[in-house]
């Protein structure tokens, strides 16, 4: 894989599909070991990639996933057309959360979803609209911690 070359990967996510949830992340997961991207930066792609996709799975009623790969970074876009988030810096703390009771008794909900998305990412934007949606691209870089 050449700089001017990339891998581009893209998924639906449907909201509520518990039964295909990770699947995304997974398979993104899946390309990166395939290319030879070093297991620390999967791993850190792979937790941010599903943490979004659980975010728009149990919050925007469904989404996209897409992915770029290229030799020196990954780039995770993640867009929905939910209800927006009304204050972001508020979302962004570790344990706030407007997960229903429900997503909570099924293990998710805690608040984590994303400032683990910001941890596990080198950029991190996101961009929200009241009413239609929210929008975030994270960024990889692929060099490896473990070196």
């Amino acid at each position: 894989m050449t700089e001017a070359k990339s891998v581009k990967m893209s998924y639906d996510v449907a909201g509520g599909d518990f039964d295909r949830a990770g699947e995304a992340s997974a398979n993104i997961k899946r390309m990166l070991q395939k290319i030879g991207i070093p297991a620390d930066i999967v791993r850190r792609v792979a937790i941010g990639t599903y943490e979004a996709e659980m975010n728009v799975l149990i919050h925007a009623g469904g989404g996209t996933v897409n992915a770029e790969i290229f030799t020196d970074h990954t780039v995770i876009n993640i867009s929905d057309h939910g209800p927006g988030i009304p204050d972001i810096k508020l979302a962004m703390q570790e344990g706030w959360s407007t997960a229903p009771d429900y997503i909570r008794q099924m293990g998710f909900g805690a608040g984590m979803g994303l400032p683990n998305m910001m941890k596990c990412s080198d950029k991190f934007d996101i961009q929200s609209k009241i009413g239609e949606g929210t929008s975030i691209t994270m960024e990889f870089n692929h060099i490896s911690e473990d070196l």
